[in-house]
């Protein structure tokens, strides 16, 4: 889809780009001095600037360059060309602020490995492997998650970052991760009953009671929302095509490996019932 895309052209809008279509411009190579298409001179030379930079930077594995131009909500069209450099990202904290909580776990998929960071024992390793994708994928990353890591080890990623937060809203699917999963029947199993708001009790109880069944279910829970990004993107992708002229290039569903993890229920159900007695408690 990214070399049928004229929006990251400065002065071509939806309109414009949809005229490109009708009049048989459907890609970059369709764009010829001989092309039906009403333009000055100088538009021209424009177009044809910045669709000689368009194919540099597919040709050097730059996302960045298209991250840059194209709006939050349609940066979905550049995924497939850059897919083999994306990787998904989710992290874990004790709490919303940076500037007094700590990240607790962070998972990454690239569409074949899992890896996973615990805080403690090889967080800082995520910091040589991020390095190494040059496309981040997450839901809402781009006001959580990256600020977070961002803060938390001092550093800048400067990766193209597709937040589906945006691409899933202009499709109609709004609320959080977990209600767009919900939407799109991307069914959690066990992992159904846990939250954000879970997630942080996991790990006090790991931290307080050294219950590893505590931190696998967390890690289980942090590493279902970066498979379910990538289960995500690829819906969202073939939902957007659809409404252009290419409809029929869908990208096929992934194939998920399992998790590694399992939730143990036991610990689940305990903290539960931890918090029912403390709210019970909190009202005398």
């Amino acid at each position: 889809m990214l070399k049928n895309t004229f929006l990251h052209i400065p002065g071509i809008g939806i309109i414009t780009e949809r005229q490109f279509w009708e009049s048989g411009v459907h890609s970059w190579e369709d764009f010829t001095p001989k092309s039906p298409i009403r333009l000055s001179p100088s538009k021209r030379d424009t177009i044809n600037a910045y669709l000689e930079k368009s194919h540099k930077n597919i040709e050097f594995n730059n996302p960045n360059y298209f991250s840059d131009l194209l709006p939050n909500n349609l940066q979905w069209r550049f995924f497939p060309e850059f897919r083999k450099s994306t990787v998904y990202l989710d992290i874990e904290t004790t709490g919303l602020e940076s500037w007094r909580n700590e990240i607790t776990t962070i998972a990454l998929y690239d569409g074949h490995l899992i890896n996973y960071y615990v805080n403690g024992h090889n967080l800082e390793d995520f910091l040589d492997h991020i390095d190494k994708y040059n496309v981040i994928v997450t839901y809402n990353g781009k006001c959580f998650d990256v600020p977070f890591i961002e803060n938390y080890f001092g550093i800048k990623l400067n990766h193209a970052h597709i937040d589906l937060r945006y691409i899933l809203g202009s499709l109609g699917y709004k609320g959080g991760l977990k209600k767009c999963e919900a939407q799109l029947e991307i069914d959690r199993g066990d992992i159904k009953g846990i939250d954000g708001f879970f997630a942080p009790l996991l790990w006090n109880d790991y931290k307080n009671n050294n219950n590893e069944k505590a931190l696998e279910t967390l890690l289980t829970y942090n590493i279902q929302d970066v498979l379910s990004l990538e289960s995500l993107m690829i819906i969202a992708y073939n939902l957007k095509i659809k409404d252009t002229p290419f409809y029929g290039n869908e990208l096929p569903t992934p194939i998920l490996p399992e998790i590694p993890f399992d939730i143990d229920k036991k610990t689940v159900e305990r903290i539960k019932n931890d918090m029912k007695v403390d709210w019970y408690s909190s009202l005398y």
